[in-house]
């Protein structure tokens, strides 16, 4: 059995949280505009601005949240962690696995779970041409045959 490839988790984390942190600090600068200086129509304008880009990060940061995860590929099987447990799939489980270039992610689709996953490559993907992108480490290598191997 191989070793298992994933993503940093540092570089999970910062993706994950990126979005709460954007949005609170818009939340912290609509509070600041609100309780430091005086209610103008043009400051009122501002904050209500704040206060709408603060909600909308907080829902990309709940969709993403639910969707992105730590991922850990090898040969025989696709390891998805979980806040409390281990999923473990066999590679024919899957129903279909691609590379989404613009966004460094892969999007994985099982055939025993519901919904779609997002993750991360092992490495950061450099696209060619600003159109495609081929994962050369050794996950997208795994990747690429298990695709061949089982038709997916």
């Amino acid at each position: 059995m191989g070793k298992l490839k994933q993503a940093s988790p540092v570089k999970y984390y910062m993706a994950n949280f990126f979005f709460l942190g954007l949005g609170l600090l818009q939340w912290a600068a609509a509070a600041v505009l609100f309780f430091q200086f005086e209610q103008t129509p043009k400051n009122r304008a501002a904050i209500a601005l704040f206060i709408s880009l603060g909600a909308i990060m907080l829902v990309a940061f709940a969709y993403i949240f639910s969707t992105l995860k730590r991922v850990a590929i090898g040969k025989n099987k696709i390891v998805v962690f979980s806040k409390t447990k281990k999923e473990k799939f066999a590679w024919s489980d899957v129903k279909s696995i691609r590379l989404v270039p613009f966004f460094n992610l892969y999007r994985l689709r099982l055939k025993k779970r519901k919904g779609i996953i997002y993750f991360f490559p092992s490495k950061n993907i450099e696209p060619a041409y600003d159109l495609l992108a081929v994962d050369t480490s050794k996950m997208g290598t795994i990747v690429s045959k298990m695709k061949r191997e089982f038709g997916i």
